[in-house]
């Protein structure tokens, strides 16, 4: 692709390609344009180039993946410096992070750190991404937090359940890699979005 034809690659896609990206799945449905295992793309990568993707869009795939760092490796390999991602998905704290059967874990506003270098100042999984969050937008659901200031209503996703509706966060690319280490540590900032 060229300048004028941005590489949007929307990952997971399934039943819901987006016109105008490139929808990649596992499973060849109509409208998906890269077949590829999320799963396995450790060993079998995503077939496009290094440093090719302008913009990557995970819409409630994350927690279906096992492999969790494996895809965000991967990922980071084909976006170029600066690329945006947007990673959609259900806030651990909710019934809808657990009654779908083939989640297969949680996130939280923390969880997306660990896609950072920064993050591995003590462990170190081979993991070779380095996405930082910049921002994770919480959609409370607006019966249970109305009235409330952001600081109130964000303290309540953290003590009681069934609070946030959505979580979307936005992880930028940094390339070259970060050096792990506390002091590199940027949290995202968090955005309270109150909906119907």
């Amino acid at each position: 692709m060229n300048a004028s034809h941005p590489l949007r690659l929307n990952v997971g896609c399934g039943r819901s390609p987006i016109a105008g990206w490139t929808n990649l799945d596992a499973a060849a449905l109509p409208g998906v344009d890269i077949v590829c295992d999320l799963e396995t793309v450790r060993t079998s990568p995503i077939p496009l180039p290094d440093d090719s993707v302008d913009e990557i869009l995970l819409s409630h795939v994350i927690e279906h993946v096992r492999d969790s760092l494996g895809l965000m490796q991967e990922l980071w390999r084909v976006a170029k410096p600066g690329t945006l991602a947007a990673i959609r998905c259900p806030h651990g704290a909710t019934d809808r992070a657990w009654e779908d059967p083939t989640h297969l874990r949680a996130y939280y506003p923390g969880s997306f750190g660990f896609f950072s270098q920064p993050h591995y100042v003590r462990a170190d999984y081979g993991y070779r991404g380095d996405w930082q969050p910049e921002v994770v937008r919480l959609l409370l659901d607006r019966s249970r937090c109305e009235g409330l200031a952001a600081a109130a209503a964000y303290e309540k996703t953290r003590t009681e359940r069934n609070v946030v509706r959505e979580m979307i966060c936005e992880l930028r690319a940094v390339k070259p890699l970060r050096v792990p280490g506390r002091d590199a540590i940027v949290p995202p900032r968090i955005e309270i979005v109150q909906v119907d």
